[in-house]
């Protein structure tokens, strides 16, 4: 007993620190998905926090042999069980829909883009991160700039000499695919960890 709560104790830290990773990653591109969107990784870190809590009642009950605190923790596993499957269905409903949002922040920040210092920011922060160029490629900077001119974060490597950056040294690669992916794998990581803990659980009850 008191070796499967030391196991649930080390289980939860490692939701914690996953569930900050992923909310760590992604916060700053929340200009493109809303602020919303990204909920999995704050309940992840919750949840964590609670098997971590539990574990401790399941250790102190089996150490003190207390029925109280023993039932506690059971009823307790079984709450943290229903949350992490929640955890997995919500982290594959994000992955399923998360083109949709994407394509509607990519556009209403692109639209903005020439007055809102904010929808700046974002862009530059994910051209240059991601080493993209415009939603689907440097053309769509054109409405913006009226001109060849795409902003400076689409230009990763400039000759020397040159201070302009055109879609000629822009990388041609959108941002879309690139965002689309690398957010899609982090939703994915979510439904994973989800399933794949309320798959231990079931396993370890069986096993105790």
């Amino acid at each position: 007993m008191i070796n499967a709560c030391v196991l649930k104790e080390i289980t939860g830290l490692v939701v914690i620190v996953t569930g900050a990773i992923i909310q760590s990653n992604y916060y700053h591109y929340s200009n493109f998905v809303g602020d919303n969107f990204w909920t999995a990784p704050i309940v992840l870190i919750v949840i964590g926090s609670i098997i971590f809590v539990v574990a401790c009642f399941g250790c102190c009950g089996a150490a003190k042999e207390s029925p109280c605190m023993i039932i506690t923790f059971s009823i307790f596993l079984a709450l943290v069980f229903l949350a992490e499957i929640g955890i997995g269905i919500a982290g594959y409903y994000k992955h399923e829909e998360l083109s949709g949002i994407l394509e509607k922040g990519f556009n209403k920040t692109l639209d903005s883009y020439a007055t809102d210092k904010g929808a700046q920011e974002a862009w530059n922060l994910v051209q240059s991160e991601m080493v993209c160029c415009g939603i689907k490629g440097p053309e769509d900077w054109e409405p913006i700039y009226k001109n060849d001119t795409v902003p400076r974060a689409c230009c990763h490597r400039m000759p020397v000499g040159v201070n302009k950056c055109t879609r000629e040294y822009a990388s041609t690669e959108g941002c879309f695919s690139k965002l689309s992916s690398y957010l899609g794998s982090k939703s994915l990581i979510l439904a994973g960890i989800g399933i794949g803990l309320a798959i231990v659980q079931v396993s370890e009850e069986k096993g105790g």
